[in-house]
């Protein structure tokens, strides 16, 4: 956009009463009357605004203001003629407006700051928008921005704030990708701050990749249009500000078991003809069964809803009958084999739609103010690349949301379990098309704003985010006591809040793209994008070589989403692509089940990291310095890259080999400082090396046995079955055909290879039936220490909620050439049930 900048100057206090922890400013200057707002909202949140009649807030907000909660905080404040201080617990904040307003965070008694706005030049009108510039550390860490191209470190670099369907995207240079979340954190030793912008209107975030000679290196964010609405979170660590980010805009959902399982895809099933779709649906299924590759679900690809006549495009909530011609039926069959549908819906339509004439009567597009019509645009209409003239749907009509829930619930009726919320991001070609604004969802923002309808003002993000409420809200009023899940490719920091998860979107098949992958990845966890993953394998591009697949699975399998499917096109084949199938060579085709069926085994791992996400907002898949700040190498340029290594939990930490013919992986062992014994690190694959923390590793890992994998000393990893199981108590259609019950446990868990000199390791872990809205869920904790020749554990297991596990009795793994006796620490029975097939030595805990 043009830069039309203007710097309000002038600023005096409107409200004077020092004792508030609070500022309001206005600047009465030629250009108009600008507002400045800064409040202390909580222990360490910050609220910031600046308006004028011209850039008035963001109408609906991502967020709801907050209420003020200081109880039971410090706080104090002290005020000169431009200049006040504002003491909130651990948090000084100074706001100075001699010339410009200029915010600066720091801990109390600590001169260094941690935020501060660029001084003469922080809050800025900038035609239609605002621009807001602060002060840059070259130094820090920045990440966040939702997804982000690699590396993990967004310093010195520039992005669009919007969302774009970037098919077959440059890992490490295509920007924007999917998502449209304004949060950037600031992290280093010291300490973390979070700017976040709750506007769904499109602009950009420049971190520090200009410097100029006047105003030295600075940061600056702009915003299309409106005015200004910030807030500034601070915390120790990471962990603390992506908590209180969660407790501002929402912790992530609850996501259904069965959905951490293998998630299997692929555009050209359910495009077919010949044969038709429902039959090759079906007999891919079987072939998973037939190679014993265990699934939970199948992403259905919008080819079901491709008209079978004339013009054969994109219907959305319609089943072409020639592919489909029973769809209850159909999904019945899969339903009995165990695998759960998830169907592709895309939020726009095609002036052949039946319903078309509908929604334009039902004002349910958005209109062109220069024709009074809708806004038309060229759309994905069938196969790759094939356009066709349609409108996008305008969520903010009361008639456009109604039709799609009506319709989300048609295919829920259908048999359908889960919606795939797909091309959500909106890439609009106008921002001066108009939304129609009666929806009861935006009715009282409706109210505030009479004067604006644009979508430039209101924001495009905006109907991703009610596009996943109205799916969310359809499913669960259908089955309230049933988890409803939604998959998102686009997200705002709201959208969240409805979908349970998203991912990459339309990657390439490339050992660049797997690597770089691990970057967005760590992003998207402390933008609360937790139940994320990638398509394995690639989804546009060349097929998988056997390694690379393999590399693919392997890495895969240690993060919250693992789905395979892809759309591969090429000049011959435009139209149903080609697929990556797990069993698509038989070389590998062992390899491959094998990784998967480890998948399924740690599942109750797995689904306890996402029941944490859920109730603390920690990511299973978190950057190497996650809890380890004060290791000074984890703020080294490599580690800050994010693309080779992560964490997984508590205990797992995953490595990676990124090029062919590489069988050496490289692995940085983060150390906690002041520990009194630190214990290192444990190779989970032969030769089962153990590693003292703080040094650099390289670790052998043959292609066809497995990445990098290292645990923890003192962690532990509940495990079940290899294979697909029932939780008694999800009684949904496709669970109940599961005949394998949840009725094994083990934990594995990594002592120090002699004694732990006292030191007790306590690990816990969650349960629940995986299913349920409001969960009666157990905790179970395993504590244990060692000696020389012993191994003494304990168990406790809190079921008082009345969820009772089908399994009883507890495994106790030891880690490969550990044959130190288990004991319990309270005399309770504990059986040698003798060695694995990994060779590991198992005792049996009764209770």
């Amino acid at each position: 956009m043009p830069q039309k900048e203007y710097t309000p100057k002038g600023y005096q206090q409107t409200q004077t009463q020092d004792s508030n922890p609070a500022v309001f400013l206005n600047s009465n200057a030629k250009k108009g009357s600008f507002d400045f707002s800064f409040e202390a909202v909580r222990e360490n949140l910050f609220r910031v605004t600046f308006t004028s009649a011209d850039h008035p807030l963001p109408p609906y907000p991502s967020v709801t203001k907050p209420e003020t909660k200081l109880d039971g905080v410090a706080v104090s404040t002290s005020s000169g003629s431009s200049q006040k201080s504002i003491e909130v617990g651990d948090v000084k904040a100074t706001v100075e407006w001699e010339h410009t307003p200029v915010v600066s965070l720091s801990w109390k008694g600590d001169d260094k700051p941690l935020y501060r706005d660029l001084a003469l030049r922080s809050y800025v009108a900038d035609g239609t928008g605002i621009a807001h510039y602060t002060e840059h550390d070259r130094k820090a860490l920045h990440v966040g921005l939702g997804e982000k191209s690699a590396p993990m470190d967004l310093s010195s670099r520039r992005f669009e704030l919007s969302a774009t369907d970037s098919f077959g995207y440059d890992v490490y240079n295509t920007d924007p990708l999917y998502k449209h979340i304004p949060l950037l954190i600031k992290a280093d030793a010291s300490g973390c701050v979070a700017v976040f912008s709750t506007t769904h209107g499109r602009g950009s975030w420049n971190v520090g990749s200009e410097v100029d000679g006047l105003w030295g290196h600075f940061k600056v964010y702009r915003q299309d249009f409106g005015g200004l609405e910030q807030y500034l979170i601070v915390g120790k660590t990471l962990k603390d500000v992506v908590r209180s980010y969660a407790e501002l805009v929402g912790f992530p959902l609850l996501v259904p078991r069965w959905a951490y399982g293998y998630i299997s895809g692929g555009y050209r099933y359910s495009a077919m003809d010949n044969p038709p779709a429902n039959q090759a649906l079906i007999e891919f299924a079987d072939k998973l069964k037939e190679h014993d590759i265990p699934v939970s679900a199948h992403q259905m690809s919008s080819g079901y809803s491709i008209s079978e006549h004339e013009p054969k495009v994109r219907t959305v909530f319609t089943w072409n009958r020639y592919r489909f011609p029973d769809p209850e039926k159909w999904i019945a069959e899969y339903h009995s084999r165990g695998i759960r549908m998830i169907t592709n819906i895309k939020p726009f339509t095609l002036a052949s739609h039946p319903d078309f004439q509908k929604l334009i009567d039902g004002n349910g597009f958005f209109k062109d103010p220069e024709t009074g019509e809708p806004g038309y645009m060229r759309l994905w209409s069938a196969g790759g690349g094939t356009g066709g003239d349609g409108c996008h749907v305008d969520f903010t009509s009361a008639a456009a949301f109604k039709w799609w829930y009506d319709g989300v619930q048609f295919l829920k009726k259908s048999g359908i379990d889960g919606m795939w919320n797909d091309n959500n991001e909106y890439t609009l070609p106008s921002d001066d098309w108009r939304v129609d604004l009666t929806e009861p969802t935006v009715a009282d923002a409706a109210k505030k704003q009479t004067k604006d309808n644009t979508v430039g003002l209101w924001g495009r993000a905006m109907h991703t985010e009610l596009m996943g409420k109205a799916s969310h809200d359809a499913l669960r009023d259908l089955e309230p006591n049933v988890r409803p899940f939604v998959l998102t490719r686009s997200a705002t920091a709201g959208t969240m809040r409805y979908s349970a998860s998203t991912w990459s979107g339309d990657n390439v098949t490339s050992w660049e793209s797997m690597k770089g992958a691990n970057a967005l990845s760590l992003n998207a966890a402390m933008s609360l994008l937790q139940c994320e993953g990638h398509d394995i394998g690639g989804f546009e591009g060349p097929q998988p070589s056997p390694e690379l697949l393999v590399r693919w699975v392997q890495i895969g399998t240690y993060s919250p989403r693992f789905a395979i499917n892809c759309f591969k096109t090429s000049p011959d084949n435009n139209e149903v692509g080609d697929v990556i199938e797990p069993f698509m060579y038989p070389e590998v085709t062992p390899q491959v089940r094998a990784t998967i069926k480890r998948r399924y085994e740690i599942l109750p791992y797995i689904y306890n990291l996402g029941l944490e996400s859920h109730y603390h907002a920690s990511p299973p898949q978190r950057w190497v310095g996650w809890g380890y700040e004060s290791d000074p190498e984890v703020w080294t340029k490599a580690l800050k890259r994010g693309e080779e290594q992560f964490w997984f939990g508590e205990t797992i930490l995953v490595g990676g080999v990124y090029e062919p013919g590489v069988k050496v992986g490289k692995v940085y062992l983060p150390r906690k400082a002041n520990d009194k014994f630190d214990y290192g690190f444990v190779n989970m694959n032969a030769p089962y090396t153990y590693y003292a923390s703080g040094q650099w590793v390289e670790i052998t890992s043959e292609w066809k046995e497995s990445i990098p994998l290292l645990a923890k000393i003192g962690g532990a990893i509940p495990i079940g079955k290899s294979v697909q199981t029932r939780i008694p108590g999800d009684e949904t259609a496709a669970s109940v055909a599961i005949t394998e019950i949840d009725d094994y446990r083990g934990v594995e868990i990594f002592p120090p290879k002699s004694t732990s000199h006292g030191t007790v390791f306590t690990n816990t872990w969650r349960e629940d039936d995986g299913i349920s809205v409001q969960p009666k869920g157990a905790t179970y904790t395993l504590t244990y220490e060692t000696t020389e020749d012993r191994i003494i554990v304990g168990f406790d297991k809190d079921e008082s909620s009345g969820f009772t596990p089908a399994w009883k009795d507890l495994d106790i793994i030891l880690h490969n050439g550990d044959e130190r006796r288990v004991i319990e620490s309270t005399g309770k029975t504990v059986e040698y049930k003798g060695t694995d097939s990994r060779g590991r030595e198992v005792y049996t805990l009764r209770y």
